[in-house]
């Protein structure tokens, strides 16, 4: 059972967290997943690995429906957790390759758990067709239908690659000299003209309930925290970091996490910016 569990720990945390974006939830899934196993006789487990996923699917399915519901009622915008990487002790055996971008994260919140299903296992962890049909109990055709139907309401054309260009380590460096100079022409130049900055408080820490739009309004939001920087009593401290398998940001006023910011590029600028701030979804990062 440990040798299982050392195994695939990775590869079902991977899937577990895409399937629900949450950590915590994540973390719950692939325990209960190795606990009901003890009473699972060892001849179904010929396919080890078919076997536990479609136990975190069905495991993920059970918690779709209240987690659904808790969202519905979430005060404000929603966003998924996000994780140090390789930092995390949980997550520390996690592919790289099989992680979905933190905008892609986001945009599968569009998709029914069936959907989301299909489209982890196949864009994110390459799993064949036939092998996503036994899992999710659909025939081949349906789950490639379900693909197509995903992407659509991704906004992903069916040539488009699954993953946006998350910002490299240059483009944040160069958006902090700028809002550091308070160079406003610099940083509305880096910003795309359909830009959209989403920031999730979960009412529990100060942030915009609605997604900023547009250049002018999210480079006066972006310049208007680094003027109020200043004003913390413990001071604020920022530092780049590798989330989600990206280049992020981690800022910390005194011992606390406050802010966790990832943004994407499209088109050779600034198409996404995503702000976390609730701190039950920044919680683990000071583990």
């Amino acid at each position: 059972m440990q040798e299982l569990y050392e195994h695939y720990k990775g590869l079902l945390l991977t899937l577990a967290y895409q399937l629900t974006g949450s950590v915590s939830d994540a973390e719950d899934v692939v325990q209960d997943v190795f606990l009901k196993l003890h009473d699972v006789k060892l001849e179904r487990l010929v396919e080890p690995k078919a076997y536990l996923c479609k136990m975190v699917t069905n495991r993920c399915r059970d918690l779709f429906k209240s987690a659904r519901k808790r969202r519905e009622q979430y005060f404000g915008q929603w966003l998924p957790e996000p994780f140090l990487t390789p930092n995390d002790v949980s997550f520390e055996s996690v592919v790289q390759g099989e992680l979905l971008s933190y905008a892609m994260l986001v945009l599968l919140e569009r998709l029914s758990l069936t959907e989301r299903a299909v489209f982890v296992l196949r864009e994110a962890l390459g799993f064949e067709y036939a092998d996503i049909a036994e899992l999710v109990c659909k025939s081949e055709a349906n789950c490639r239908k379900l693909i197509s139907r995903a992407r659509g309401k991704m906004g992903i054309t069916p040539d488009e690659p699954v993953n946006p260009e998350a910002a490299s380590e240059e483009w944040v460096r160069r958006l902090l000299a700028a809002l550091e100079q308070g160079n406003v022409d610099m940083v509305v130049s880096m910003l795309s003209k359909d830009v959209v900055l989403v920031s999730d408080g979960g009412g529990k820490a100060i942030a915009a309930v609605h997604p900023i739009e547009s250049r002018d309004l999210v480079a006066r939001f972006l310049l208007g925290l680094i003027r109020k920087a200043p004003h913390y009593e413990a001071g604020v401290h920022v530092e780049m970091r590798d989330i989600n398998g990206q280049t992020g940001l981690v800022i910390r006023s005194g011992e606390d996490n406050i802010t966790v910011a990832l943004m994407h590029v499209k088109r050779n600028s600034i198409r996404n910016l995503y702000f976390v701030r609730n701190p039950d979804k920044l919680r683990h990062l000071l583990k």
